[in-house]
C-alpha cells in the first residue's frame, strides 16, 4: 500500500524513524519519504545514511502549525512519532512537554485535514494508560485528540488511529543502552529503581512492523496494542551483567512499578485479536463505521472479560534471563 505513495514521519530522526525508513525502503517503492524534525544535525547525519532519491528532509517543529501544513502537501500517510518522552524531564519542564505532545498533536491533526491526508497513525505509550506522570498525561491527551479527530474530520476522508506499546529495547534514552554504558565504563554495580519493577518489552523492528500492519487494519478511531512479553528489571540486569551487584536506588519522579496498556476501566471497549488488542473509542462517530471487528483486513476480535487489564506485572508472557539475552540480541539486528 506504500508503493508510489508519499509518507511523512514527524520526529523522523529518532530511533523509530530510522528503522521505519530502512524498512520502507527495503520493502516498498515510495514516491516520497519525508522526514520532519527540528534538529538539523540529526537530519544531516541521517541523510548520509539514507540518501535514496525519494528521501526528503524538512526542518520544522510540530509546535509550528504553518510549517506542518506546508510539509504535508501531497502526503498520503503520516506517522506522528515526535514527542518529548523523558519522564523526569517532563516533570521538571511541564509546559514544554504540553506544547510538544498536546499542541503538537493538534497541529498534526489540522495539517492532515487541511491537506486531505489519507491515514494518520500516532505513536503512543503504555504510560498514557492511567497516567501518574506528566508525560503519560500528555500522551493520553494526544491519544484522545487523535481518536476524536475522526469526528472533527467531518466531510474529509482522513482517518486517524493510535498505536500504543511498551519499552523499545535499545532505543535512545532507554535502560538497555544505559546499562551497556555503565558496563563498558567498568561499573561495579547496576542501579535498580525497584526490585519488583516490570516493563513491557518490544524490539524496534516489531514496533515498526506493527505500525505498518495497522495502516492496513485501521478503520479510524481505534487504539492498537500489541501482545508482547514483560521483563523484570532485576532479570534484565542479571542478563546483561550476571557478575555485577544490583543496587536499589529508588523510583524516579513519575515512574510506576508496572505499566498497563489496556486499562480495566476500558475493558468494555477492548477487543482481543490473535496478536493484538484494540481499544475502541469511547465516543461514536456520526460519519464513520463504528464496527471494529472485523477490521479492514477481515480479522475478527472478541470482547475481553469485564475488568480485564493488560498489565506488565501479571502478563502471562514473561521473558526469563536467557530469553532476555536472546531478545536483546535480536533487537540489535
Amino acid at each position: 500500500m506504500f508503493n508510489d505513495k508519499t509518507i511523512l514521519i514527524t520526529g523522523g530522526t529518532g530511533s523509530f524513524g530510522k528503522r521505519y525508513v530502512q524498512t520502507i525502503l527495503e520493502r516498498y517503492s515510495p514516491k516520497k519519504l519525508i522526514i520532519f524534525s527540528r534538529d538539523e544535525l540529526k537530519q544531516f547525519e541521517m541523510a548520509q545514511e539514507y540518501d535514496d532519491p525519494c528521501m526528503r528532509y524538512f526542518l520544522g517543529d510540530v509546535r509550528d502549525a504553518d510549517r506542518l501544513i506546508q510539509a504535508m502537501r501531497g502526503v498520503d500517510y503520516v506517522i506522528h512519532a515526535a514527542a518529548l518522552k523523558q519522564v523526569p524531564a517532563a516533570e521538571y519542564n511541564p509546559m514544554e512537554c504540553v506544547k510538544t505532545n498536546i499542541h503538537g498533536a493538534e497541529n498534526v491533526i489540522r495539517a492532515a485535514l487541511d491537506n486531505e491526508v489519507r491515514k494518520v497513525i500516532a505513536l503512543s505509550t503504555d504510560k498514557a494508560t492511567n497516567p501518574i506522570n506528566l508525560y503519560g498525561a500528555t500522551k493520553l491527551s494526544s491519544d484522545k485528540l487523535f481518536v476524536a479527530a475522526n469526528n472533527v474530520a467531518g466531510g474529509h476522508e482522513t482517518t486517524f488511529s493510535v498505536v500504543r506499546y511498551g519499552n523499545v529495547v535499545g532505543s535512545r534514552g532507554s535502560v538497555v543502552p544505559f546499562f551497556e554504558k555503565l558496563i563498558r565504563d567498568g561499573a561495579t554495580e547496576l542501579p535498580i529503581t525497584h526490585a519488583d519493577m516490570t516493563r513491557f518489552w518490544i524490539t524496534l523492528q516489531q514496533g515498526v512492523d506493527f505500525v505498518l500492519k495497522n495502516f492496513e487494519r485501521m478503520r479510524g478511531g481505534e487504539i492498537f496494542v500489541p501482545k508482547i512479553p514483560s521483563v523484570r528489571i532485576t532479570d534484565l540486569a542479571a542478563a546483561m551483567a550476571p557478575d555485577l551487584k544490583q543496587a536499589v536506588v529508588g523510583i524516579r519522579p513519575g515512574e510506576k512499578l508496572h505499566e498497563v496498556m489496556c486499562p480495566a476501566d476500558d475493558s468494555h471497549l477492548t477487543l482481543e485479536f490473535d496478536d493484538h488488542f484494540v481499544i475502541r473509542p469511547t465516543i461514536t462517530f456520526a460519519s464513520r463505521d463504528n464496527t471494529f471487528s472485523p477490521n479492514a483486513l477481515g480479522e475478527k476480535g472478541a470482547p475481553v472479560t469485564q475488568g480485564f487489564e493488560y498489565n506488565s506485572g501479571d502478563n502471562p508472557d514473561f521473558l526469563d534471563i536467557e530469553g532476555i539475552r536472546a531478545f536483546n540480541e535480536i533487537a540489535k539486528q
